[in-house]
């Protein structure tokens, strides 16, 4: 984690907003500062900031290889469109349906790893820009990172040049969210409303999963939830549970419905009792607003919430992740199913080996039997396809027909198990394939 230097001491407000005015800037003006070959550090979704992208965009003509560096780009930005790549190329951690098109036209690039390491790889590479949207400057001078603290501290505290987008839209957030008027080098301002992600639509079979995952969950537990409409249905079941805590990479809307239920109420925590650990808010304008100087919310950097040793540390951890496909060992493909290298792994395995290293935690995946009428539990994964998580980090699987748990299994008890939860149409050829990988008799 980084920390930030305290600002300096007893400055009045006059000072602070001279301050304020010398370094405010056009976006135009702010992105002047960038040059070929720089390496460019955005924070994802609704912190991305939407004009100094556009106006960097505007000066393709004047540069080539810039880099930039993000996770989960929501927004259809100029930078990313074909014959943009002699000028910028987008670096990936964890991609969004906004890029995967250039990464599979070799436009943009993915780098895998696990995200609670992604700043340490910030602070090894050369960061000449960090461009990032926050929330108003208080009476201290201070500003802060709202819905992105994830790397978003680290590739602010370690830039030659930190320049800052304003806007009041963005929630202030409590925790180790904030930055200094004296840290900044250019400030723009913006009052352009945060990009919103809906909750997603819950389906019959995602309800049915739902229920499954109820009966895992037990009332006490910490919960982490990925994002998708497998993890709103396990919110709308989890409504009925009491004295749930929250310790998450993400935020969303569905945090908000649990806390209003009262089914989360982070009492029962048995650290940072009382509060919701998170690093990112993906969601819309009601989550923003909820969190919005509410102490009720503790940010940290991705090095924090999404370190295992320190998932661990919470009793009663309960991760939940979707993964695309599961073979009967249990090596579940969360990326590319098959050899088109295009996503990242995400949080899930942090959280899923954080969870199973918590006293009483669990670390569920869950996944639709099939798709388009193609089994997702498979005899093995297709050649080429990146086991996401091991057969080791896989302790239950929830799909709409049951759960299986897999930790302390058998190879032949965990393929009889996977069979067992899978499509009644798929069942009998995985059992033949099970037989004739000499999995089973």
């Amino acid at each position: 984690m980084v920390w930030f230097k305290a600002g300096p001491l007893f400055e009045d407000s006059e000072k602070l907003m001279s301050m304020y005015r010398e370094k405010c800037v056009t976006a135009e003006e702010a992105v002047a500062v960038i040059s070929s070959g720089d390496n460019i550090v955005v924070p994802p979704g609704a912190a991305e900031p939407e004009i100094l992208m556009e106006a960097l965009a505007n000066r393709r003509g004047e540069l080539k290889d810039v880099r930039i560096h993000q996770m989960l780009p929501l927004r259809e930005a100029s930078y990313l469109k074909p014959g943009m790549e002699r000028h910028f190329r987008h670096v990936s951690w964890l991609t969004s349906s906004v890029v995967k098109r250039g990464v599979k036209e070799g436009r943009a690039g993915v780098m895998p790893g696990y995200l609670y390491e992604y700043p340490r790889f910030i602070r090894e590479m050369e960061v000449d820009v960090f461009m990032g949207t926050v929330s108003p400057m208080d009476e201290h001078g201070y500003f802060s990172f709202g819905v992105s603290v994830d790397y978003t501290i680290a590739a602010a505290g370690c830039a030659k040049k930190v320049i800052l987008l304003v806007n009041p839209n963005m929630p202030r957030t409590m925790g180790y969210s904030f930055i200094h008027i004296s840290q900044a080098d250019l400030i723009v301002e913006d009052q352009s409303p945060l990009l919103e992600v809906k909750k997603p639509e819950v389906s019959k079979i995602d309800q049915r999963i739902g229920d499954y995952l109820c009966e895992l969950v037990d009332d006490g537990s910490t919960i982490q939830l990925g994002l998708g409409s497998v993890a709103n249905a396990a919110a709308q079941c989890l409504s009925v549970k009491k004295g749930l805590g929250v310790h998450s990479h993400f935020i969303t809307d569905v945090i908000v419905d649990l806390v209003d239920c009262g089914a989360v109420t982070n009492r029962r925590k048995n650290i940072h009792q009382g509060k919701i650990i998170c690093s990112s808010a993906v969601g819309t304008k009601r989550l923003y607003q909820f969190m919005n100087n509410n102490p009720l919310f503790e940010m940290h950097s991705v090095s924090y919430t999404n370190d295992p040793m320190i998932i661990a540390k919470n009793n009663n951890m309960v991760a939940i992740n979707s993964v695309d496909e599961i073979d009967l060992l249990g090596q579940c493909a969360s990326e590319p199913v098959g050899p088109k290298l295009y996503s990242g792994t995400g949080e899930q395995v942090d959280f899923a080996r954080g969870a199973m290293n918590s006293i009483n935690g669990k670390s569920i995946v869950v996944l639709h039997s099939t798709h388009k009428g193609r089994t997702k539990i498979v005899p093995m994964l297709e050649s080429g396809s990146v086991v996401s998580l091991s057969k080791n980090d896989v302790d239950y699987v929830v799909t709409e027909y049951g759960f299986a748990k897999l930790r302390g299994k058998t190879y032949r008890q965990r393929a009889e198990a996977l069979i067992a939860i899978a499509h009644p149409d798929h069942r009998d050829g995985l059992a033949e394939a099970a037989k004739k990988f000499g999995l089973t008799r």
